[in-house]
């Protein structure tokens, strides 16, 4: 198959676990990051799948390279090329979709629960297990796009994913991995300390580095079943 195309949106925010699935299985791909001043491309035509990064901006931003994300969103979709959104790239397929990018409920951050609907579709993209705990980092989320099917809520925010055909939206980031968890701890971000103090939906660093080795083997596993159902109908 072409190459994979990954879109970073921020050099703090690279491919994670996503880049080392790949690697692993000898897929060939490209990632571009608009904050490095690296352009995306006009067309998919030279690729032949799209994953989207998340980043700390809105997709409501007037940012060229969210507005280029969101047609090549587009192009991929009616190529038949699988696409897939984490976070920020997940509003972004919402977005471009039709669908509203607002406030979350309540922003999440952290090790969190996931409900997995009881549905065929659920089921297809997440297995036979009701429940996930994956990790968030966000304060807006998605509605859902006409045409799409949901699969996964929680307690604070209740779209956190959806499909169109093989193509799949996430509110969460399925591509972390440790350094990744690492280098979002020591950023820094300004939201995240007064959200604490008024949502228990978000964590504290030393929380989320106490629960990394609790979760993460079985967040990869998760990432590893997503990345292939999202893969395969491109291999």
């Amino acid at each position: 198959m072409k190459p994979i195309l990954i879109l970073q949106h921020m050099s703090s925010d690279g491919p994670g676990y996503l880049q080392t699935w790949l690697r692993d299985r000898g897929l060939d791909h490209e990632v571009l990051d608009s904050e490095a001043g690296q352009g995306f491309p006009a067309s998919m035509a030279d690729h032949g799948a799209l994953a989207v990064l998340g980043g700390a901006m809105s997709a409501n931003d007037d940012l060229p390279a969210l507005r280029r994300a969101e047609a090549l969103i587009l192009q991929a979709m009616a190529q038949g090329k699988p696409v897939i959104g984490h976070c920020l790239g997940g509003q972004l397929m919402a977005r471009a979709l039709g669908a509203k990018v607002s406030a979350s409920p309540a922003p999440e951050i952290g090790w969190q629960p996931l409900k997995v609907l009881d549905t065929p579709p659920a089921r297809d993209w997440f297995g036979e297990a009701p429940s996930h705990t994956v990790m968030h980092w966000h304060y807006e989320s998605f509605g859902l796009p006409v045409g799409a099917q949901w699969l996964a809520s929680s307690p604070a925010c209740p779209h956190q994913a959806f499909c169109v055909g093989p193509h799949l939206a996430m509110q969460f980031h399925i591509e972390i991995d440790a350094a990744k968890l690492g280098r979002w701890l020591d950023h820094g971000d300004p939201l995240w300390a007064p959200a604490q103090k008024r949502h228990a939906s978000v964590q504290d660093a030393q929380t989320m580095r106490t629960l990394l080795p609790q979760h993460l083997a079985a967040h990869h596993r998760l990432a590893d079943r997503l990345y292939t159902r999202w893969i395969g109908a491109a291999a």
